[in-house]
């Protein structure tokens, strides 16, 4: 079956998804349009295609103990010039995000990943460009806000076309916070439900 590179992320939703890939692109990043808006969770990794569903079977796991948590970007920061990445930063959901990625790659699993960098969420928005435009994106997106609830992650493969494209969601075990069984009013205790 071979080999075939996956990652896993969280999407930033619309309408900021579309908005910041338009941006990317608009900056010169001719990657722009084959890699959607994310926070990653899991960098690019080549694995065999026969572990594919044991890779699932461990994202359902991580997800279904995973609750949903705020996300909010605001402002830029680079890595520079260490690695010519300009990004969104996380102010908001980074150690949820950063707890999620440790369970992914962990070496319990089936894609133990060690890091190249120590992990730090982000959403790129200029890759590999030349210096000026990256200044751009740093400048223009200085002011930049946006937030959502995070309710899941989802699994991205890589086309032969660079392109990436999503395999399958992964919803957190509970997307509502359910109501309280009950509540103590004028002092006095909530009386238990026969079930």
């Amino acid at each position: 079956m071979g080999t075939v590179t996956i990652g896993v992320s969280i999407a930033v939703p619309e309408p900021h998804g579309s908005r910041l890939q338009e941006l990317r692109a608009g900056f010169g990043d001719a990657a722009a349009h084959g890699i959607p808006t994310h926070v990653t969770l899991l960098p690019p990794t080549e694995v065999d295609a026969v572990v594919l569903p044991a890779v699932e079977a461990h994202l359902a796991e991580v997800a279904a103990a995973g609750r949903p948590f705020p996300m909010r970007l605001s402002g830029t920061g680079t890595f520079r010039p260490l690695s010519p990445v300009v990004f969104v930063q996380v102010v908001e959901g980074g150690a949820a995000c950063a707890r999620l990625q440790k369970r992914v790659r962990s070496s319990a699993g089936p894609v133990p990943r060690e890091l190249q960098f120590p992990y730090h969420p982000h959403v790129t928005v200029a890759h590999g460009i030349d210096e000026a435009a990256m200044d751009r994106a740093f400048e223009e997106l200085s002011d930049y806000e946006a937030q959502w609830p995070c309710t899941g992650f989802a699994l991205y493969e890589q086309g032969p076309d660079a392109v990436w494209r999503k395999l399958r969601e992964f919803p957190f075990g509970s997307a509502v916070v359910p109501p309280q069984a009950g509540r103590v009013e004028h002092g006095t205790l909530p009386t238990r439900q026969a079930h």
